[in-house]
Formats: C-alpha cells, structure tokens, sequence
C-alpha cells in the first residue's frame, strides 16, 4: 500500500497492522466480497476501514454508510474524515444523522416512545403546525434559505451537533437538513436503524435516492448488532399498558374503547393466571382478540382514538395497543411468544405478553446481500464464524482476526478462581469473600481502578461489604443515570489518582467510553449470563437447530463478550499499563474464549504478581 490518493489514508506513518487492514478492506471492495473483522483496541479501525472506503467510493461513484451503535461514536468518524479533507481535498461531502426524535426541535419530544413520536410528528406537519418543518420544505423542495444552509453545511464535514446548532439558529428541521445532506453524500454516518430497520431503510434510500447496490457499509462495534436486531423483532404488550390506555379513554371519552380494553386485560389474566412464565401460541391469542372484536376493526378502532389523544399528548397507549397487536401474526420460525407474570415495586401483579425475535439474519441478510460491499468490526468479534452465521453472511465471507497492537507486557491477565456468582452459590457468605478479594487487589492497585458485575443486585449486595474495606474513593454507576450525569461522573473519576468505579457488564460503561491512562486495574466480577427463562431456552434451542451450537451462541459467547469489553476500558493507548483479573471460577472452565494473543495466569496468589507488574512497568 502506498500512502496516497489511492488509499486516502490521512497521517503521514502507517502502521503495519493498519496497511494490513487497508489491504484487507481494498481487497474486499474490489471483489465485491463481505469482511467480518476482530481488531482490538489501537488498531486504528476507523481510519483503516474508512480511507479506502470512501477512495473507492469517490472513483466509483458509490456511498459509504458508516453505521454506529452509539450516537457518541460519530464524532471519531467525523474527525478521521475532517483530516482526509485536510490533506487530499477529495471530491466528498458527509452527512451525520441519527434517530428522527433525537434531531428534533419541539420540546418534549425525546421521551416518546418512537412510534409515538413518529405519530406526533406526522400529525404536526400535517396540521403545519411545525415551524422548523415549515422554513425547511416547501412541497417536495426545500425552502430557499434551507437550500442556502445545506450548500454552506457541504464545505467541511460537521458533526452533527454543529449541524443542529446552525438548524437552531435558522429554525429549520434539522432531519430534512440531515437527508437533504444525506441525498448529496459520499459518506452517511449513522445509527444501525438506518440500514438494518426494514421500513426506515426504505424510506430512507428513497428519500436520498439510492439503492442497496450502491452502498458500501461499515458496521463499527457490530458485535452489538445480532442482540439489537433480536430486539427490533421484539414487540410486548403488558397490563399496565392496558392500564394506561384505559385512563385516556376515560380522560378523552374514547367511552367504546372502555368494555375491549377490560376485556383484553381479562385475556391476559386468565392465560397467565398461576403461571410464571408459559409460551402462548400465536392461533391461541388471535382467537381470543376476535372473540372480543374482529382483530383488524379493533386495530383501527384504537388507533383512531389515539389520534384523538396524540394531538393533546403527543403519546398514546392505545396507538402502542394497537400496533402490538397488528403485528402480532406475523412471523412463525424464528420467533417465541411468551407471557410472563411479575410484581411490580407497587405491589402489583403485571401480565406482559411478548413476541420475542430469535433470529438476527431475518433484518440482516437482505442488506448484506444487496450491499455492494459490508464490513462488520469490533475489537470483540470472535469467533467471526459465529457472526457469519448468525447474520447470515455468505459462506465466502472474507474473516480476519488482528492481534492485539499493544505489547503483551502492557497488561497482567489474571484468572482467580476462588469465587463464583453461579446462581446456585449466591450467599452473604459468597458476597462477602467477593469483597475481601476485590478489596485486597483494589487496595494494593497504585491508581484508579473499575469494577465490572453481572447485575446491579450482585453490586450492591458485594458493595455492602466491598465500601466499609476499600481505601479508595467510590464511585458507582446507577441504573437510570442520563448522558449528562454519566458525563460529569466519568470527568469527576478521572480527576482522582485513587478512586474506584462500581459498574456494570451490560451497562453504560462497559463499552464506548475512554478512559486512556486512568484505569490501572479492572476487575470483572462474575459472568452476566442472562437468566435461563423460556427466552434463552428457545433461543439455545434455535440456535441449536441451525448451527448445533445454542449453548455456545446463545449462552456462553454473548456474556463472555461483554466481559472482555468491560475489560477493555483500561488499555486504550499504547502507553497504557493495566491489570486485568476475572473473578470467577468459570472463567477457567471457559478458558477458551479468551482472546488467543492474552497470555493468561491462573492463580489464587495474585498479590506478588500484581506487585511486580507495577514494578516493571513504573512510568
């Protein structure tokens, strides 16, 4: 590779791993072919993906989609594409766009369900009662000074906060903005919706004018991408929904809704009445709707006394109701029906019926297929065959694992198999030796430390003990905590030289944040399987149909994989030295999912190792 035009790799050095990379990724395009990568941390993934994506795009006359999981991963692409701008000034401009509710101008809106807001939205703009919709469009063009905004926006690539901004000042709707952007790209970065949601990829291709032929996709942290699109699929419909629903009618005298709804919470109850969990079939359910009202006019019945409420409160449950139940038929193999009893933290028992999708590839296949080129990447993607399958890439897929770029000596990978958060071994007991053992490695660790756990319950119960020991200022994620109070804890956190971090696996610091130099230890305390309701049983069963590895795929691999990415918040930079200890038995019996470069020490006396580590690499 050379670094060039050819490639529009932007700095001056190119590391092995990133020509590598480059290589890769031109080999792909050219042929047309699909790439699942695994790259860890450092690795450079953006600009090694990107450079030749958008090259190859510019000389070819194709759009690159650069999708994300998180809204606050756009700003790394949008950075790597100012400094190709900087160094070639190639022929390209950039569009930023994410969900439709979170571009929005009207106040209020970002608490509405997305359908909700869809609803609201349409009825604004129907109603021109928008006035950012108003000065953006007129009929199918845009207004003057929108049009005059989009060709001052095409100069440089702008993060889409800048955009917004300068939507704000001119009061224009920022989304017509974004796809106007969008319409004229040669790079859309956006969230994984934009592609992977079947009715929102439609409309979206068409409002820009593009086909799937066209599209070069670049799927960043795509090991989140087979658990996002089983939820997509994922459709409930619960008691207190009714509940809700039953008090708008009452409150806007949609008085006929009244006697369906009780009948629809008496379906409930008495399918799940005594039951914990059971699978409902989906004839069962239907009989049980048209037996209060033929399903189609109750779906338009609801629906219309919705649009009643949606103009007084933007959200509506009835609307929820009814689109629950209008997709409720659809989809047999590949999906599970289940209704489940809880109790509420009122003291209320609630009856939540669920259409549950099991099977990734039915929403990805299809763009994999008609892409030009998709390149899924993640520094936790292994095993690639697993992503192969479960997304339903062709069988000559390019996979390419990378080591990690880092010196081995960087980090100490340390099993300790004394304790356990096996369901089984759960005790006060359990928790309090957890403690003790975090304690005697956080105590000894000579800076700032995180620990990662399987729940927020196995937390707190471990925390109880855990505080009272600890000689380090604690910090702890909550479950309900905004962008903006996790921003101010992260900042407060890295201005202590002796804190440690209580969090979770599967929560908002596991993955996409930085934390380069401040964290000299991690600790990731148990594994986050999910619990084993009738959900992951079917889901293992599925799995095992297809692939003959449910326990591995369904089971075992997701919960190992937030594991090594909750561990992975320590080492970001080359300069970076860190401890890494997985505290859990299992960790041994599940050995084999380590990555393959990690030279792994299992050893209940870790303090001497810890000890030196530090010593060696004092800097």
């Amino acid at each position: 590779m050379t670094n060039g035009n050819d490639s529009l790799f932007p700095y001056e050095t190119v590391r092995p791993f990133q020509r590598e990379m480059v290589e890769c990724i031109t080999n792909c395009l050219e042929k047309k072919q699909h790439a699942i990568i695994h790259a860890p941390t450092g690795m450079g993934k953006t600009v090694s993906t990107l450079a030749p994506a958008l090259a190859y795009a510019v000389k070819h006359k194709k759009i690159v989609f650069f999708l994300t999981s998180r809204h606050t991963q756009h700003h790394i692409v949008i950075d790597t594409l100012k400094e190709i701008k900087q160094k070639y000034n190639p022929l390209f401009s950039v569009a930023d766009i994410i969900g439709k509710k979170w571009m929005c101008l009207q106040s209020a809106v970002t608490t509405l369900s997305s359908g909700d807001f869809l609803d609201y939205c349409k009825s604004l703009r129907e109603q021109r009662k928008c006035r950012y919709y108003e000065f953006a469009r007129n009929g199918q063009r845009l207004t003057p000074g929108a049009a005059a905004l989009v060709d001052a926006l095409a100069t440089t690539p702008l993060h889409l906060d800048d955009v917004m901004s300068e939507c704000r000042k001119e009061e224009v709707c920022p989304y017509e903005i974004a796809i106007a952007q969008s319409a004229r790209a040669t790079v859309i970065v956006a969230d994984y919706n934009y592609l992977f949601n079947p009715p929102i990829r439609n409309a979206f291709l068409a409002k820009i004018r593009h086909e799937l032929k066209d599209c070069i996709i670049i799927v960043d942290e795509a090991h989140n991408l087979p658990m996002r699109m089983r939820e997509l699929q994922s459709h409930k419909l619960s008691t207190i929904t009714i509940h809700k629903a039953m008090r708008e009618a009452k409150k806007y005298r949609c008085i006929e809704a009244l006697p369906l709804l009780e009948k629809l919470h008496n379906t409930l109850f008495s399918l799940g009445e005594n039951k914990e969990e059971i699978v409902i079939s989906k004839e069962l359910f239907l009989e049980k709707v048209n037996g209060i009202m033929d399903r189609a006019e109750m779906i338009d019945l609801l629906e219309s006394f919705a649009e009643t409420v949606r103009v007084e409160q933007k959200t509506s449950a009835l609307g929820s109701i009814a689109v629950f139940l209008e997709g409720w038929p659809s989809g047999d193999e590949g999906f599970v029906r289940i209704l489940t009893t809880w109790k509420s933290k009122m003291g209320e028992i609630v009856y939540t019926l669920s259409k549950k999708g099991l099977d990734p590839s039915f929403v990805t296949r299809e763009p994999i297929r008609d892409s030009h080129c998709t390149i899924m990447m993640s520094g936790t993607m292994t095993p690639t065959s697993m992503y192969r399958e479960l997304l339903g890439f062709p069988e000559h897929t390019t996979e390419h694992i990378f080591s990690s770029s880092f010196p081995s000596k960087n980090r100490c990978v340390i099993v300790v198999p004394e304790t356990s958060t096996r369901y089984s071994t759960r005790s006060p007991s359990m928790y309090k030796r957890i403690a003790v053992t975090c304690v005697s490695i956080i105590n000894q660790i000579p800076g700032n430390c995180a620990l990662f756990f399987p729940s927020y319950a196995i937390r707190d119960n471990v925390a109880s003990v855990f505080t009272s020991l600890c000689n380090k200022t604690i910090f702890a994620e909550m479950p309900t905590m905004q962008k903006s109070e996790k921003k101010e804890l992260l900042e407060r956190f890295r201005e202590y030289k002796s804190a440690v971090l209580l969090a979770i696996s599967s929560g908002n610091f596991a993955e996409g944040i930085d934390l380069p130099g401040v964290l000299k230890c991690v600790i990731v305390v148990g594994l986050p399987l999910q619990p084993p309701n009738l959900e992951m049983k079917h889901l293992i069963a599925y799995y095992d149909r297809l692939f003959r590895k449910g326990w591995d795929y369904g089971y075992i691999f997701p919960a190992f994989s937030k594991c090594i990415q909750s561990a992975g918040r320590a080492i970001r930079t080359e300069k970076d030295r860190s401890v890494l200890i997985f505290l859990d038995e299992r960790f041994l019996q599940h050995r084999r999912f380590f990555p393959s470069d990690w030279e792994i020490t299992v050893t209940s006396m870790y303090g001497p190792i810890i000890q030196s580590f530090f010593e060696n690499n004092n800097n």
